[in-house]
């Protein structure tokens, strides 16, 4: 059945084993009227809750998984991952790692990137949020070993960088800019530091054994295209969230 809503499908997660999806914003089709137009997915965001659900369901239909099959991070920031065996909401946590098929895995984001993971040779699959803060704390590599202690293969591992704040775009203070290894940032260019988080969280894939030919990753910039991407960055209380999901089919 046709549907007017824009989601992206990572070429490597979308098989038999996996299936993963990146939502878009769709303002010009979806809440047109609402103070956050658009496939708004954030329960912390300046939309209602009815709404922020009607859109929830609507895109579980979408991409054809229960609603009570959806397992949901409560994302603060952190390198916290916790396995689940269900939906729901998995707590105060960034990552969620499940070998349960049928089971999605959903990580908002809206300039952050979001990090999907599978080893479908094994059937392990994780979902990380990773802005800066869970990025230089190691969340990304910590995702990979968990995989690995579960029976995973590095070299198997098929990753997902989700569209995120570009480096031009990505301007820090020199107390974030510190954090992240010297090629990283960039901060010749720009008044301020500016730093590449998609390269940075590449680089650690590649470290802990992802074959860089097993990476995708979008070229895209949340924060310099407002018509597909919600930045909170750019929109500030009035930004939306996006969400990368991935599961396990039965």
């Amino acid at each position: 059945m046709y549907s007017p809503l824009k989601l992206v499908k990572p070429t490597s997660l979308n098989n038999a084993t996996v299936s993963a999806w990146f939502t878009l914003k769709n303002a010009n089709i979806l809440n047109t009227d609402s103070d956050v137009p658009g496939l708004n997915l954030g329960f912390n965001t300046n939309a209602s809750a009815e709404e922020v659900s009607k859109n929830r369901a609507l895109l579980a239909k979408e991409i054809d998984t229960p609603l009570n099959d959806i397992a949901y991070a409560k994302q603060v920031h952190g390198t916290e991952i916790k396995e689940v065996s269900e939906g729901g909401f998995a707590g105060d946590c960034d990552g969620i790692i499940t070998i349960q098929k049928g089971i999605a895995l959903a990580i908002q984001v809206a300039d952050c990137a979001a990090v999907l993971l599978c080893d479908k040779e094994h059937q392990i699959i994780a979902a990380v949020h990773a802005g800066w803060r869970g990025a230089v704390g190691g969340i990304v590599p910590k995702a990979v070993e968990l995989m690995i202690k579960k029976g995973a293969n590095p070299e198997n591992i098929q990753a997902f960088i989700s569209p995120c704040i570009s480096l031009n775009k990505f301007e820090v203070g020199d107390e974030v800019a510190q954090k992240f290894p010297d090629s990283f940032v960039d901060s010749n260019s720009f008044s301020k530091p500016h730093v590449d988080l998609d390269s940075f969280i590449r680089w650690q894939l590649t470290e802990h054994g992802v074959l860089k030919m097993n990476i995708e990753n979008s070229t895209a910039c949340t924060f310099s295209n407002e018509n597909e991407f919600y930045s909170y960055r750019r929109e500030g209380v009035n930004s939306g969230r996006m969400m990368a999901i991935i599961k396990l089919n039965k």
